[in-house]
Order: C-alpha cells, then structure tokens, then sequence
C-alpha cells in the first residue's frame, strides 16, 4: 500500500525515470500575440521608411496643384491648380518638346548600349583571343571614369573633331558603351552550359545565329533590368547636354526643367513642380512594365 502510494506522487515519478506531465499551454504564454505585435512594428517601420523615402515627390505633388501664392507658403494641402500649372509648363515653357528629345535619346541609348553588350559579352565568353583577360579587365576599369573627369576631352573631339554639335549623335553615341551592360550579360552567359555552344556549332550554327535564337530568348530577364537602368540613366543626363547641345530644339528634359525654373520663378513655382512630376512618369512607366524582368534580373539564386 506504501509502494504504490509512493510511487503515485510527482517525486516518485521523476525518481523513475518520468518527467511530471506539463501543461499544454502555460499562463501568460500567447506567442500568436508576440507575433502579431511584432508584424506590426515591422509594417510601421517600413511604412515609415516609404513615406520618408516618398516625401520630396509627396511635397511636389502637393505643391503642383497649388496657385503660385500658396507655393510659397506652409500650406501641405492640395489645391486644384494641377491642370492649369502642368499646361503653362507643356506649352508655355515647352516641356514636351524636351520630353521628346529626352525620348529618343533615352530609347536609341538604350537600344544600342543593350546591343552592344550582347555582343561583346558574346565575344568574351564563348571567344578567344589574345589578351582577353586584360581586354576584359580594361573594360571594367571605365567603370572607374566619370563623365566629368572625360568631359573636356570629349567635347573636344565631338565639337571639333566630329562636328556633331547641337545634334542628337553628340548625345547619343558617346554613352552606346557600356561596361555595366558588359559585366551583366558575360556573367549570366557564363551561367548558361557550354553544351548549349557546342550542340549549336555542331548543327552548323554561327555566332550571331546562336546569339539570337539560343542566348537572347534565354536573356530576357537580364535585357530587361539593364534596359531600365539605361533608359534611367538616359532620361537623367543633364551635364553633358547643358555642355554640348546650344539648340533649344534638341535639348533634353533635365535641362528644360532648369530653364523652366528661371523662367516660371517669378510668377510660379507650381508650374515648375507641375513640370518635374510630368518629367518622372515616362521612366515611371518603363520601371513599372519591366518591374518583373529587374527583379528576376538581379535575383541570386533564382531561374532567369
């Protein structure tokens, strides 16, 4: 009577060998509320970071629908002066004709800079020659070499030697290289399995053929996250063209929109905020239709 006694209390029980049996579920323990509080700090902060990140458009897009008095005040609220301030900055100061040239440029940078990359990403990876690696090595070392520190010797060859001055090739074909665009595709073609090179050599195929029926349609991805970056980086030129281009009927968007701001400071600075949202949408919309190419473009780890 004593041993079963005995063995039926807690103490026994652990002596034998048996942990006490526990409760399922502890006073105080809520772990689905631990994570519920901590998603909402995570959201918070990132929704914080957003409109931190977001305020400069925010504050234009505010001021852009303001009259030229409210502008210049403490007012954040929105007006209804958007249409009348993004007319006088399309016609009156000519913003669309800069949006054009910025267009051009913009795509026939981007179009050639892509090409090019294809080709001597090719010619890096599935060629030999003597120096390769010291070609290759010199290509990356123009990564190195701002616009600014060339500028002058550049003007001088496209002004002087080549007479491309006030002309869309002045502004065009000294940035159709790229070492980026290089860099990119030579990495993702080395990616690709030489299998794929040697089954086409075997069926008679050439370079440029396995180029575009094997490579490019394998490529998309990539092609579509540089595209974005170039067409950004084409569409934001402003020093080269300020220094290059005299004529008004050829020159780019940035710099109509500082012509724009010593034109309207005087009478309105709604038009100039008006003029700097209706700058952003063309690369807006060229991010937002290729967003899923850039992600998977640059996306470690992950099928293109």
């Amino acid at each position: 009577m004593a041993r079963s006694t005995g063995a039926g209390t807690p103490g026994a029980r652990t002596l034998l060998g048996r942990s006490p049996r526990r409760p399922l579920f502890q006073r105080g323990s809520n772990p689905a509320g631990r994570r519920g509080r901590g998603s909402f700090w995570t959201h918070f902060i990132l929704i914080m970071a957003v409109l931190l990140v977001a305020s400069p458009l925010l504050f234009a897009l505010v001021k852009a629908t303001q009259t030229g008095s409210q502008v210049t005040g403490p007012s954040l609220i929105p007006g209804s002066h958007f249409l009348e301030n993004a007319r006088a900055a399309w016609v009156g100061a000519g913003l669309g004709r800069y949006m054009l040239n910025s267009g051009i440029v913009a795509v026939c940078i981007t179009t050639g800079k892509t090409a090019l990359s294809l080709l001597a990403a090719l010619a890096f990876v599935y060629f030999r020659f003597p120096l390769k690696g010291l070609a290759f090595a010199a290509v990356l070392f123009t990564l190195m070499l701002p616009t600014e520190l060339l500028i002058v010797a550049l003007f001088d060859l496209v002004s002087g030697g080549l007479k491309w001055a006030n002309s869309y090739a002045a502004i065009i074909v000294p940035f159709l290289a790229s070492a980026t665009g290089v860099l990119l595709f030579r990495q993702h073609f080395m990616n690709i399995p030489a299998s794929l090179s040697d089954a086409a050599r075997i069926d008679g195929a050439g370079p440029l053929i396995f180029l575009s029926r094997i490579l490019i349609p394998m490529s998309w991805n990539t092609i579509g996250a540089l595209a974005v970056i170039q067409f950004v980086s084409a569409w934001d030129q402003y020093l080269w063209p300020l220094v290059i281009m005299q004529s008004d009927d050829k020159q780019v968007i940035q710099v109509g929109l500082s012509k724009l701001i010593d034109i309207e400071s005087q009478n309105s600075w709604g038009g100039v905020m008006a003029g700097a949202i209706l700058a952003i949408i063309p690369p807006l919309v060229v991010f937002t239709v290729l967003q899923e190419q850039f992600s998977k473009g640059f996306a470690l780890g992950q099928d293109k």
